[in-house]
């Protein structure tokens, strides 16, 4: 577990914190007999601070991003695998035209 990680948990722990101060803040209003138009500004900043450290954790702590590119190096087939009992050639897609030399319309 890295850093990203604990960030991640932290940012979890602020919007948690801010959920429970705006449940807060909504039971005093309700005492007080006031109509709620909405978190205080302080509120604000603890969820916009909490969004931005779970989207920074989640993207820097599943790894880095892979090239999705056919033709790319990092994803050349190895070899098939053994098993060729679940290849099925038989489906679908064989409806479609396999020309590839087809043209958009404009």
């Amino acid at each position: 577990m890295g850093f990203g990680f604990f960030v991640g948990v932290f940012g979890v722990l602020i919007l948690s914190h801010a959920t429970y101060s705006t449940v807060q803040y909504r039971g005093l209003l309700k005492i007080m007999e006031e109509e709620f138009s909405g978190p205080p500004i302080n509120v604000m900043f603890e969820l916009l601070l909490g969004f931005v450290l779970c989207i920074w954790a989640a993207l820097t702590v599943p790894g880095k991003f892979l090239s999705i590119h056919p033709h790319s190096e990092e994803n050349s087939i190895v070899s098939l695998p053994a098993n060729l009992d679940f290849m099925i050639f038989n489906h679908r897609g064989k409806a479609f035209p396999v020309g590839t030399d087809l043209k958009l319309k404009h």
